[in-house]
């Protein structure tokens, strides 16, 4: 029996990783209960710690800890209770292994190829998940897992450029639109694992994330080859979400000619509400960090266009003037505040309907 297998999944939804602080305990928990598969970000989950500028390693370990614990207990062995943990970090190996001892389900993976995620300590008790935008580069990771590790991920993210945060694409792309549709990525991997299900006679179940709305868009995607769907903006506009009601009232009135491409330090673009820190960066060029919490391999703070840590951290204040808002493409269409009970309901409702309308 595979890793995922022994996952209690009833419904096929995961709920993006959403940082810094936005998807914690309070919505990774919730989410899992009803269960679905919530996912708590590491992206400097203990923001709020008083010290964390000062001890920002120390303060995130005992974040991330806490909140595996609590996401746990509000889930009450329902579900999954999963992390995104960024390639791009600095602290990635010590991050994931933390969490694993700490009891997590499965640990999802992007921002960068998740080569050797395999050998983290203890990494074999638990499912692993690179997210991936394209057929080349699950590819790639499934050839050096197979060859180093013995092991092929247990099921997969495929991103699609309308995702919001960070996106393995490029920035022309996804202005000029030149980007693969996701239902196109989801066949194309979907494709790319059959030889490796076949070689270690297990399914590889694939997720597709990136715009996904409402519950047709679920059936499309399962259409196409996909198991289920990874969605993140729409759990933002719900009572558990962890971020402030500041950031939740800028989501809900978004709209679409509000949505951005912004260059992040990561090294890739991101998708963003247009702010006033997006002017000011325009304006300026650069706003220089006045203090730093090496999160990022990429990011040097003597060039850095800006501090993505401070960023995010005033966005999910509520902080509008200072904040980087991430969102999804369909950020637009999020225009009321509900409960993940009541989401997930809907949706899992509304895939049934579409389902019987495509039969």
């Amino acid at each position: 029996m595979s890793c995922f297998e022994r996952l209690n999944l009833s419904i096929p939804i995961i709920q993006g990783g959403m940082g810094i602080g936005v998807s914690l305990s309070s919505l990774a928990g919730s989410v899992a209960a009803q269960g679905a598969m919530g996912v708590i970000s590491t992206a400097n989950p203990g923001y709020d710690r008083p010290d964390f500028w000062k001890n920002p390693a120390a303060c995130n370990m005992e974040a991330l800890r806490h909140h595996i614990k609590r996401a746990k207990e509000l889930a009450k062995g329902q579900g999954v209770v999963a992390i995104n943990a960024m390639v791009a970090t600095t602290r990635y190996t010590e991050t994931v292994a933390a969490a694993i001892q700490a009891g997590v389900d499965a640990i999802i993976s992007g921002a960068g190829l998740p080569l050797h995620l395999p050998s983290v300590e203890g990494a074999e008790h638990v499912a692993l998940a690179p997210i991936v935008s394209g057929a080349k580069a699950i590819s790639t990771i499934c050839k050096l897992w197979d060859k180093r590790f013995n092991r092929v991920p247990d099921f997969v993210v495929v991103e699609g450029s309308q995702a919001g945060g960070h996106l393995g694409f490029s920035k022309e792309e996804v202005l000029e639109g030149k980007a693969k549709p996701l239902h196109m990525l989801v066949e194309e991997v979907c494709q790319a694992l059959v030889p490796w299900q076949e070689k270690y006679h297990q399914a590889i179940p694939v997720f597709a994330a990136g715009g996904v709305l409402d519950g047709a868009d679920i059936a499309k995607m399962e259409q196409h080859g996909a198991y289920g769907v990874q969605m993140a903006t729409s759990f933002i506009a719900t009572e558990e979400c962890d971020a402030s009601e500041g950031y939740k009232k800028a989501i809900l009135a978004a709209k679409d000619e509000d949505v951005r491409i912004v260059q992040s330090p990561v090294g890739m673009p991101g998708r963003g509400l247009a702010s006033p820190l997006l002017d000011k960066l325009a304006a300026a060029g650069r706003i220089a960090p006045s203090r730093c919490a090496n999160c990022l391999v990429p990011c040097n703070p003597l060039n850095t266009p800006y501090c993505i840590t401070h960023a995010l951290i005033e966005a999910v204040k509520g902080n509008w003037e200072e904040g980087l808002f991430f969102c999804g493409g369909n950020v637009g269409k999020i225009n009321q505040m509900t409960t993940v009970p009541a989401l997930i309901r809907r949706l899992t409702e509304e895939w049934k309907q579409a389902k019987q309308h495509c039969i």
